[in-house]
């Protein structure tokens, strides 16, 4: 009987996979991706998304197994993967068919002969035995990973990790490495192919990376141990250490990468203003907020109208003097929207947070207050910031000229004029407030907010002065968010309310959770996996919001933590874990 189960259960996840499969060929993903190689010459992306349905559906299928019977058996395993992995292929070896009788164009637009072509490896319906032979082997590899030792899984899945990784940015690696002058364009051309990885490129991340990964399985503890016993003096020049180098890389990328990756890592940072100020909120506090850009737009359009050339600006105000103004404002926001929300907790406080981010949002962008925001056409011509001069500054009847560097204006004949110099100005900005959430989060008041998050009743038997602390909570966050909606403006030259979507909090709380909650590292992180590297897969910008989906999901299920939890929440989570265990 339990035959029968585990072979019926193979089938039917092998179904399921091959419907996965069609369904991204029938999106156009597997033809896309096919015009890029993971390892030149051996097999392209495209090819890659199709076999992981197959072998996917054969580890889930042995996994399964393996329940059914009560324990690892390798034949019924690897059965039951050929079985799945079979039935995966043979429902595409279906649609090739099924297309080649008829024309599906009329209801699925990419199910083209192009892409039947791909998927028999050009030899038509005479393809499909070795597209069925290709998923049984598929399968079978992914019912063998299940039954190898976790000492090799782990190595072999941080390989495949950092392949598809290298695969999918080599063309941003190549730039910066041809950019450096003859030697690392040799280096680039044997790494990268134009494409993907070259065959040597491929060999040398794998190696690299399981050496690294089999390394670091034996002996990772142990480094941990010896940095735990180091003395706090060694400590902190090795932390020293760390941001010198850190740093050094920071000023120098603008340099070598091109404008834009220096476009990218600023719109990163502008995250992380975000998130370091929501963080103080949520993080912090446990006060969840999902109207955060409404302080964005706020400090945007402050620095927006105090120094636009456009109708609505002043035009005389340097950004330097806005700056501090559009951070003030955002605090007095802050405190606008904490006031009223100060007994509103759980879901209510969220809803109600939603409701001040689009009021925000809609009053900008409406016509009622078009003569004072700009209204649907926004506020443009917004003054780059100035190093130098300003003559005249005071005067309200004149322009101000800028008598010195015209930073991020575009102009060639100083760094800081090109379009790396408003990157320096996020960068600067960015670790300035890093410091500022670091050093509150270790004060008195960072330790009452977080009794707040834990328990307000608790906290406020305790001592705590909840009206007071909550509302500092939302200044100080709204402040934060202020700053990097003034970075934004200057960055753009122009506002307009159709850019504080309510996508934008949504984004901010995203990587909050991805990064780790409460960790101002985690926010840093978080960023950079949930802003930039889909800033940079911008070639495939059709389905970059399909796979950024798809990443969250998974990485939720592996890692609810974050990437850089806290270490209360680490501890929060690892006690559920064993307190489950125990039961």
């Amino acid at each position: 009987m339990k035959k029968e189960n585990f072979l019926l259960s193979a089938t039917k996840t092998g179904l399921v996979g091959g419907a996965i499969a069609i369904f991204l060929c029938l999106i156009g993903m597997v033809e896309i991706f096919n015009k890029r190689d993971v390892i030149q010459g051996i097999v392209t992306l495209g090819q890659f998304v199709w076999l992981a349905t197959a072998v996917g559906a054969g580890y889930t299928a042995s996994q399964q197994t393996s329940h059914l019977l009560n324990g690892k058996k390798p034949a019924q395993n690897l059965t039951a993967g050929a079985l799945a992995g079979f039935f995966s292929a043979a429902l595409t070896a279906f649609l090739v068919w099924l297309g080649s009788q008829t024309d599906l164009r009329a209801i699925f637009i990419n199910a083209s002969p192009a892409l039947y072509e791909l998927l028999t490896f050009g030899k038509g319906l005479a393809g499909l035995p070795q597209l069925l032979i290709i998923g049984i082997i598929s399968g079978i590899v992914g019912a063998t990973f299940t039954l190898l030792p976790k000492a090799v899984q782990r190595p072999l899945l941080h390989a495949l990790m950092m392949l598809i990784f290298m695969a999918l940015f080599s063309g941003i690696f190549r730039v910066v490495m041809i950019n450096q002058g003859n030697k690392w364009e040799t280096l680039a051309k044997s790494i990268f192919s134009q494409t993907g990885l070259t065959q040597l490129g491929g060999w040398i991340f794998i190696l690299g990376t399981i050496a690294i990964s089999v390394f670091w399985s034996n002996r990772g503890e142990a480094v941990k141990a010896s940095m735990a016993r180091m003395p706090s003096k060694g400590k902190l020049s090795l932390r020293i250490l760390v941001f010198l180098i850190i740093a050094v890389i920071a000023l120098g990328l603008p340099q070598v990468s091109g404008p834009f990756i220096a476009q990218v890592i600023v719109i990163i940072s502008l995250y992380i203003l975000m998130g370091l100020g929501l963080n103080i909120t949520l993080g912090f506090a446990g006060l969840l907020d999902l109207g955060f850009v409404a302080f964005f737009a706020v400090g945007a359009y402050t620095v927006g109208l105090l120094t636009s050339y456009g109708p609505f600006g002043l035009q005389h105000i340097s950004f330097w003097v806005a700056v501090p103004i559009a951070v003030l404002v955002s605090m007095a926001f802050g405190a606008f929207l904490g006031l009223p929300v100060l007994g509103v907790r759980g879901d209510y406080l969220a809803i109600a947070t939603l409701g001040f981010g689009e009021i925000i949002r809609l009053l900008a962008g409406s016509d009622f207050l078009a003569g004072y925001f700009g209204g649907p056409q926004g506020v443009i011509g917004i003054q780059k910031p100035c190093l130098g001069v300003l003559e005249p500054f005071i005067k309200l009847d004149t322009p101000r000229i800028c008598d010195g560097i015209e930073i991020g204006q575009g102009a060639a004949d100083h760094f800081l004029a090109g379009p790396g110099g408003i990157y320096y100005l996020a960068i600067i900005s960015a670790l300035l407030i890093a410091f500022v959430a670091w050093r509150l989060r270790e004060s008195r008041l960072g330790r009452a907010w977080m009794a707040i998050r834990e328990d307000e009743d608790v906290a406020e038997a305790l001592g705590v002065n909840l009206i007071q602390t909550k509302l500092l909570a939302y200044i100080l966050g709204a402040a934060f968010a202020g700053l990097g909606g003034a970075i934004f403006s200057v960055l753009i030259g122009s506002i307009f309310a159709s850019s504080m979507q309510l996508l934008v909090s949504i984004n901010v709380v995203a990587l909050l959770v991805v990064g780790g909650m409460g960790s101002i590292p985690g926010v840093i992180v978080g960023a950079i996996a949930l802003i930039g590297l889909p800033e940079l897969l911008r070639e495939v910008s059709e389905f970059r919001y399909l796979i950024y989906g798809t990443v969250l999901i998974v990485m939720m299920l592996a890692k609810p933590e974050g990437l850089w939890p806290s270490q209360a929440t680490k501890r929060e989570l690892h006690h559920e874990t064993s307190a489950q265990g125990g039961d």
